[in-house]
C-alpha cells in the first residue's frame, strides 16, 4: 500500500499523511527512530537536490505525538561535501532547537563490514544499528541511474572511500547489496520539487507531493513512473527484486490519495519555461500534473504536439490535441490520471 498526499504546507502535508498511513503498525513505544534525508550537496532544497526541512519536522511532529522521544537525523554528504554545512543550509539547524532532534554526522563515523553477492561493504554502526530506519529520500532524476529515491538514498550511510568504490562498480550491483543489508523501515519521499535530470539540482520540477509506505523498493518502483521510467529501466532495482527486498508496484497495489481535490497549482515558471514555446496551452493545471508532463517531455525531448493540461479544460471537447489528465476527458485523445504518470504521458507521446 502507498500513500500520497498534495500541498504547499510540506509540515502539515507530511504529518497528515503519516497519520493516514499505517506507520503504527509498525512503531513501538520506546523505540528510537532514525532519520535519514537526502543531503547530497551543500544546497538550499529548493534548488531540487535535497530534503525539504519541512519533511522531516512532519515526520518528527508525528512520532513525538505518537510518544517517541528518541529521534536523531543522520546523514554523510556525497563526496567531498560538508555535512554539517549541508545541515546548515538546508535548514536543518531549527529542527535541534525546536524539536531537540540531534543532526548526526556519518561522514566519519564507525562502520561495520558486511557482505553480499560478492561485495565487502562497510556501513555506518550508527545506520546498522537504528532500531527504526525512516528512508527520506528525495524524488529526482540521476544521470547515471536515472532513478535516485528511497534506495539510492542508503549510499549516504557510507564512508566516503566506499562512495567511491560504489561509482567504480558501476552504482546499481553496489546499491542493490547494500539495500540488502541495511533495513528500511518506512520511507516518506519528498515528491516537492525533485530535480529533472541531475541528482545535485539545478532544475527542480514543482510537484509538492508527499508519498510514504513500508517498503522501499515497492516506492522506487512507483516513483519511477512518475519521472517517466518503467521500474525494470533503473538497473538496481530489478537486482534489488532479485535480491527479496520486495515487489514491483503493479496495478494491484492499493493507492491512497489525500487532498485529490486541492492539488496546489502550478506556479513555477523555472523550469517549464523551456517548454512555453512548445504546442502547449496551460489552463490552471496542478503542479503535480505539470510536473508528470515535464519529466514526459524531457525523455522525449519535446514534441511537436499540440498538448492541453489543466483544470480549466474539464468538459471542453478537443479532436486536435492531447490531453493530459482526467481535466480532459472529453478530449479524443487524452492520458488518464489525476495525476498521470510521465511514464504513461511518455507513452502516448511516442505512440
Amino acid at each position: 500500500m502507498i500513500f500520497v498526499n498534495y500541498g504547499l504546507d510540506w509540515a502539515k502535508a507530511t504529518y497528515n499523511l503519516l497519520v493516514a498511513s499505517d506507520i503504527t503498525d509498525y512503531l513501538k513505544l520506546g523505540m528510537s527512530v532514525a532519520l535519514k534525508p537526502n543531503l547530497v550537496n551543500v544546497t538550499h532544497p529548493s534548488e531540487g537536490a535535497t530534503t525539504h526541512p519541512e519533511v522531516l519536522e512532519g515526520i518528527i511532529q508525528f512520532l513525538q505525538e505518537f510518544g517517541i522521544k528518541k529521534i536523531k537525523i543522520m546523514e554523510s554528504g556525497a563526496i567531498g561535501n560538508n555535512t554539517k554545512k549541508a545541515y546548515k543550509v538546508a535548514g536543518y539547524e531549527y529542527l535541534t532547537q525546536k524539536y531537540g532532534v540531534p543532526l548526526v554526522d556519518l561522514k566519519n563515523a564507525p562502520t561495520k563490514t558486511l557482505q553480499h553477492s560478492g561485495l565487502n561493504i562497510p556501513i555506518a554502526e550508527e545506520a546498522l544499528n537504528a532500531e527504526f530506519l525512516i528512508d527520506v529520500p528525495v524524488l529526482k532524476a540521476h544521470c547515471q541511474t536515472k532513478l535516485t529515491c528511497c534506495l539510492k538514498n542508503l549510499k549516504g550511510c557510507l564512508p566516503e572511500s566506499e562512495m567511491r568504490r560504489f561509482h567504480t562498480l558501476g552504482l546499481h550491483k553496489p546499491i542493490a547489496a547494500l539495500a540488502a543489508l541495511l533495513p528500511v523501515h518506512y520511507c516518506v519521499v519528498d515528491g516537492i520539487c525533485g530535480d529533472l535530470s541531475f541528482e545535485e539540482g539545478g532544475t527542480p520540477v514543482e510537484a509538492n507531493r508527499i508519498i510514504a509506505a513500508r517498503n522501499p523498493l515497492l516506492v522506487d518502483s512507483f516513483c519511477a513512473g512518475l519521472i517517466g521510467y518503467q521500474p525494470e529501466e533503473i538497473g538496481y532495482l530489478s537486482l534489488a527484486k532479485e535480491h527479496g527486498i520486495g515487489e514491483f508496484f503493479s496495478e494491484n497495489t492499493q493507492v491512497v490519495q489525500l487532498n485529490t481535490t486541492d492539488k496546489p497549482q502550478q506556479k513555477s515558471e523555472r523550469i517549464s519555461e523551456r517548454y512555453r514555446k512548445s504546442n502547449i496551452v496551460e489552463k490552471d493545471a496542478c503542479s503535480v500534473c505539470y510536473s508528470a508532463l515535464v519529466f514526459a517531455l524531457h525523455r522525449a525531448g519535446g514534441t511537436n504536439k499540440n498538448i492541453c493540461i489543466g483544470q480549466a479544460f474539464k468538459g471542453e471537447k478537443n479532436s486536435n490535441a492531447l490531453g493530459i489528465g482526467n481535466c480532459t476527458a472529453n478530449f479524443d485523445n487524452f492520458v488518464k490520471g489525476c495525476p498521470p504518470k510521465a511514464v504513461d504521458i511518455l507513452e502516448y507521446i511516442k505512440k
